[in-house]
């Protein structure tokens, strides 16, 4: 790693970081608007951590059960709806050594494409597996997935050892739940600015671009 960087680990969310989308309410749009309206209102609910994200997991998908074409589509989604120069910032931050992972509750078989166009390996993605049936249908989702609760991303990142110092960024109280892992917690703000979120955090970055000026600094 090169002497300039500031952390040498970044753990990247995904919804409302990343990209513009929060997937789970992208897919539920497609089931109309009660049912969008209704996912999304868990969704911020669990984001402002005003509730557990493990009492609505599976709420969520059982009222939305994605087809596989509609992960394929969430992807495409995600990259067209990826934060500016987050491509850029991700590559330079590897070039500069410095590991960079994604960590997230999102669907890992829309999440790995999308981490893919940025330059992350499949290796150093972390996101929840869905099931499917022969013809596409939903069946469910990986429930021993810690990331599927209000706290299982700060367990994912015990566990992966990263080199320190690491630096965790994300928009939410999941997010934030991962404090405790790292050596600092960013908010990022350029979707979405939950202000408990910011309230709690070391840094508040409004883009990728300042991101990159924060850890090569």
């Amino acid at each position: 790693m090169t002497g300039r960087a500031r952390f040498a680990s970044v753990v990247l969310d995904v919804d409302s970081t990343l990209s513009a989308i929060e997937g789970i309410d992208w897919l539920a749009a497609r089931r109309g608007r009660e049912v969008g309206a209704r996912v999304a209102e868990l969704t911020d609910r669990a984001m402002r951590g005003e509730i557990a994200l493990d009492s609505v997991y599976g709420a969520r998908l059982a009222l939305v059960r994605p087809e596989r074409g509609e992960i394929e589509a969430l992807a495409n989604a995600y990259v067209n709806g990826a934060a500016a120069d987050a491509g850029t910032v991700v590559r330079a931050l590897i070039d500069a050594g410095v590991r960079v992972v994604v960590v997230s509750g999102g669907v890992r078989e829309a999440i790995v494409p999308f981490a893919a166009s940025l330059g992350v390996r499949s290796t150093d993605v972390h996101a929840v597996s869905l099931r499917f049936a022969a013809d596409g249908t939903y069946e469910g989702f990986d429930e021993r997935s810690p990331l599927a609760t209000a706290t299982g991303k700060r367990d994912v990142v015990d566990a992966l050892d990263l080199p320190a110092p690491a630096l965790a960024v994300g928009d939410g109280s999941t997010d934030l739940a991962m404090r405790s892992a790292v050596a600092a917690f960013a908010a990022f703000t350029g979707f979405v600015q939950r202000e408990p979120v910011v309230a709690a955090a070391e840094f508040v970055v409004p883009s990728f671009t300042s991101l990159q000026e924060l850890v090569l600094a």
